[in-house]
């Protein structure tokens, strides 16, 4: 079993920044309403708490002839004999995406199944699946 760190560049730093940044503005702009009412701030919140999840908990693992990945909600095994061909080095901007960063891996299964997922390292984990799975197509 090996498990591949996610990617973390890009806009997802941005959005976090700013989502932890938003509440703490408006808290000094109105420091007198959540001190009344400190319940105001959790709408606020409940953005920070969905994108820390996906952030820390976005990762992808090789175990048992499957593949697993997991970002945030998303979740889910690819039986690494069903994967077909591999495109590196591009960005899917609609579907399933199970990543934070652009330039990752898509993995097209079965029939018309596919997914986006980047890994900090793509050459390991290519690597890493056709020692599974020879026969996969490798698109550059």
């Amino acid at each position: 079993m090996k498990t591949y760190k996610a990617n973390r560049k890009g806009l997802i730093n941005y959005l976090l920044i700013g989502v932890v940044l938003l509440p703490i503005a408006i808290f000094f702009l109105d420091k007198d309403t959540f001190t009344e009412n400190p319940y105001i701030l959790l709408p606020l919140l409940s953005p920070l708490a969905l994108v820390l999840w996906i952030y820390f908990d976005t990762f992808y693992k090789i175990e048992k002839h499957q593949l697993i990945y997991r970002s945030g909600f998303l979740r889910g095994r690819i039986d690494i004999s069903d994967i077909k061909e591999i495109v590196v080095n591009k960005t899917m901007w609609s579907g399933i995406k199970a990543a934070m960063a652009t330039n990752g891996l898509i993995i097209k299964f079965n029939k018309y199944d596919e997914i986006y997922m980047a890994p900090e390292n793509n050459d390991e984990l290519i690597a890493d699946l056709l020692k599974v799975n020879s026969g996969i197509k490798i698109t550059k």
